[in-house]
C-alpha cells in the first residue's frame, strides 16, 4: 500500500501533536496556576470591642466576596479565630462547600506564607485577616512591598497569581 503524500505530511503532523501533547508538563497547565486573594474582614460592629460581628454593610460586602469568587475554582478559605473574619470568609467557603480553616493573627506572615505554599499548589486560596496583617501577607505572597492600610478600609482585594515557576504578581483590586 501506498500513501499519498498529502497523508503523508497529515500523519506527521499528528505524531507532533500527540508528541507534544505528552511532553507538556502539568505545571504549565494554566488551570493549576495557583491564586491567593487576600483581604480584610468586612466592616464590623462596634461592641462588644474584644470579639465584634459584622455590621450590616459588612455581611453585604461578605456577600460580595463570596459572589465575586463563585466561579473561582476555590480550594481553601482561611479566616483568623475571630467572629468579624469567619463572619466574612463563611459565605465564600459555604458557596463551595467548604470549611473556614483558622490561623493565628499573630503567626509571623512569612511563616504563615510558607505553610500555605506548601499546603497548596493550584486553584484559589482565600485569605481574611486584620488591616494589621492583610498587607504583611500579600507582601509576603508576592515578595513585594504592601502600604499599610487604615483602621477604616474595607475594600481592598489583594489578588497575587503564582506562575508554574513560582513568579509572583501583584493585583489590588476594590471589591465590587
Amino acid at each position: 500500500m501506498r500513501l499519498r503524500p498529502a497523508r503523508v505530511v497529515l500523519f506527521a503532523l499528528l505524531l507532533v501533536l500527540v508528541g507534544a501533547a505528552c511532553a507538556a508538563k502539568p505545571g504549565n497547565d494554566p488551570s493549576a496556576s495557583l491564586r491567593f486573594v487576600v483581604v480584610r474582614h468586612a466592616e464590623k460592629a462596634p461592641a462588644p470591642a474584644d470579639d465584634p460581628a459584622l455590621t450590616p454593610e459588612g455581611e453585604a460586602r461578605a456577600a460580595r466576596l463570596a459572589a465575586s469568587l463563585a466561579n473561582a475554582p476555590l480550594v481553601a478559605v482561611y479566616a483568623t479565630d475571630y467572629a468579624r473574619t469567619r463572619d466574612t470568609a463563611a459565605p465564600s467557603a459555604a458557596a463551595h462547600g467548604l470549611a473556614v480553616t483558622s490561623y493565628d493573627a499573630r503567626e509571623p506572615a512569612a511563616a504563615f506564607v510558607a505553610g500555605l505554599r506548601a499546603r497548596h499548589e493550584s486553584g484559589t486560596v482565600l485569605v481574611v485577616g486584620h488591616s494589621n496583617t492583610v498587607p504583611g501577607i500579600a507582601g509576603a505572597l508576592c515578595g513585594c512591598a504592601v502600604a499599610a492600610m487604615d483602621e477604616s478600609e474595607y475594600d481592598h482585594r489583594f489578588i497575587v497569581d503564582i506562575d508554574a515557576s513560582g513568579a509572583a504578581t501583584l493585583v489590588d483590586r476594590p471589591l465590587p
